[in-house]
């Protein structure tokens, strides 16, 4: 047998992309580009789907509901209050409100939101969550240029925030907009999701974890919301306060009423400079760290973190805490809007044909709608709270739990047990904000304890809701995301489904249409313990389910 001499050995030839280094920065971008549209691509889908029906169909449902000129004056009536104009924006046009006055006045920050949140939430996927993995490590050991993630990101939530743009646009042309002004709309909400997107991308720099990246830019956009709420009801027309929140900027081009183009200019210059911040702190820092060095724990587990649900607790009520404070403001606004009903439905009947409000009982039927309305809140978090379950289980951090000894039907029965009792707490909470809001508009301090106490009647449809996520969750990982669909469609028939004129039977398959309208109606503990007994049962088959499957199998 013979070796060959090192010095004539023949080199092998390569083997992988990481033997040819990167060229530039950008090497790669097309790869990363493609990966990251197959990552994102069923969620923008979904975020542009929903925008493009959503917007259309509100339209139409708001021409049904105000006809004519003497309900459009009645409708602007209500923007005298300083709660409606802190849950929608502006007072345009108020010497003649017009019809598409009224839809850039109040509806054009309800789309807006979703952009925001749609950016913050892929930005930080594809940047902080793919470091977190440490799948952008990987990455970066291949042929790719050290600005090809992140451009790639960058790219793939531009493309995004132009589908939901277009999609705006389109469905305010289709439904009669003014082509320069629809068009401006949808600008407005491309360039206000890509200023979201860039205070994402900041964020994302100064922390090693994807949660409280995103956590810490929705936190901008709650402090962004609250300001240009206090700014537009110092002026309501603006005042100098609401230049200082990026929601403002768009609604500040007064698209249907004097359209102007110049306020999308502070939109795009501060994105450009956040951008450019971000790019600087990036280089700053490690692959993987944040600039903000995470705390070091403690040398031993606090002995509430070892009780049942103590990890629950800790990894989600700070989320639920901040959600919380949010939509409690969210409900004293809108229970302050009671000062204002008998004007309005006096001036607007056709009220009751898209709100299931009394005559007889005008307060308290408005207030058993605005729980309704409210308890999407607590469901979205329940869901949300439940299937965090998934991610800490295809991240592998459970599987560090399991190993110490505790069994997952243990783990994952507190865990929903941690959900239940704090989305039951924010509910009740929102039932005494509601209450407090409605006492502040009537004088009349009975609504506090009503609206609290009616606030309970929501508790077995949210633990049922939880339960069906819990249920998909033991059923199957990649089956959790149907979770969400229910929650979409009860969104959808709560805030439209008169307006859009659904059947009984479609808006019967949401559980909240089975939740009586207390205080305004009488209590019916049928539909209640139905759903209570549903939610038993679907989380025990959950557990059961569970038990059957392999960690992160499908």
């Amino acid at each position: 047998m013979s070796t060959a001499h090192p010095r004539t050995a023949q080199p092998s030839h390569p083997t992988h992309r990481a033997d040819a280094p990167a060229s530039s920065s950008l090497t790669g971008l097309g790869s990363q580009i493609r990966l990251y549209g197959r990552l994102t691509r069923r969620a923008v889908i979904i975020w542009t789907l929903s925008i493009l029906v959503l917007v259309p169909a509100s339209i139409v449902a708001m021409e049904d509901v105000y006809p004519d000129q003497n309900t459009l004056d009645a409708r602007a009536m209500l923007l005298d209050n300083p709660s409606a104009v802190m849950m929608t924006g502006p007072y345009f046009a108020a010497d003649h409100y017009t019809f598409w006055a009224m839809v850039a006045n109040e509806l054009f920050l309800y789309i807006l939101l979703p952009a925001a949140i749609m950016s913050i939430l892929l930005i930080t996927r594809l940047t902080r969550a793919e470091e977190e993995a440490g799948r952008l490590e990987m990455t970066r050991a291949l042929a790719t240029g050290r600005l090809a993630a992140p451009a790639a990101a960058l790219i793939i939530v531009g493309l995004a925030n132009l589908a939901l743009g277009l999609a705006v646009a389109v469905g305010t042309i289709a439904t009669g907009g003014a082509v320069p002004d629809s068009l401006a709309l949808g600008l407005g909400t491309t360039l206000t999701g890509m200023v979201f997107a860039a205070i994402a991308a900041v964020t994302a720099q100064l922390t090693e974890h994807a949660g409280t990246a995103s956590g810490m830019a929705l936190g901008v956009l709650a402090i962004a919301f609250m300001v240009r709420g206090i700014g537009d009801v110092m002026d309501r027309q603006g005042s100098w306060l609401s230049w200082f929140s990026p929601l403002a900027w768009a609604q500040q081009t007064r698209v249907y009423v004097d359209l102007r183009w110049w306020p999308l200019l502070v939109s795009l210059g501060v994105t450009v400079v956040l951008l450019v911040l971000a790019g600087a702190l990036s280089r700053r820092r490690d692959v993987g760290a944040g600039l903000r060095a995470a705390a070091a724990g403690p040398g031993t587990a606090a002995a509430a973190l070892l009780r049942p649900g103590g990890l629950g607790r800790r990894l989600l009520s700070s989320t639920m805490l901040a959600w919380g404070i949010g939509l409690l403001f969210f409900a004293i606004a809108f229970g302050s809007l009671a000062s204002s009903l008998d004007d309005f439905v006096a001036e607007t009947p056709e009220l009751t044909a898209w709100a299931p409000v009394s005559l007889d009982d005008l307060t308290g039927s408005f207030s058993a709608f605005v729980l309704t309305m409210l308890a999407l809140g607590p469901i979205a978090l329940a869901v949300s709270g439940m299937l965090r379950l998934r991610t800490e289980e295809l991240a592998g951090r459970l599987a560090g739990v399991l190993l110490a000894g505790t069994s997952r039907t243990s783990v994952t029965a507190s865990w929903a047990v941690v959900v239940l009792m704090e989305t039951a707490v924010m509910m009740v909470l929102l039932g005494l904000g509601t209450g407090l809001g409605v006492w502040a508009a009537t004088d009349e301090t009975r609504w506090i304890g009503e609206l609290t106490a009616g606030s309970l009647v929501y508790l077995p449809a949210i633990a049922l809701y939880g339960a069906i996520a819990l249920f998909l969750y033991g059923l199957s990982v990649r089956a959790t995301g149907l979770a969400w669909l229910l929650v979409v469609y009860s969104t959808l028939v709560t805030v439209l489904g008169d307006m859009l004129g659904l059947p009984d039977w479609a808006k019967d398959l949401s559980p909240l249409q089975h939740v009586p309208m207390v205080p305004s109606e009488d209590l019916e503990a049928a539909p209640l313990v139905l759903m209570g007994a549903a939610a038993v049962v679907l989380a025990g088959a959950g557990l059961l389910l569970l038990r059957r499957r392999d960690l992160a199998a499908g």
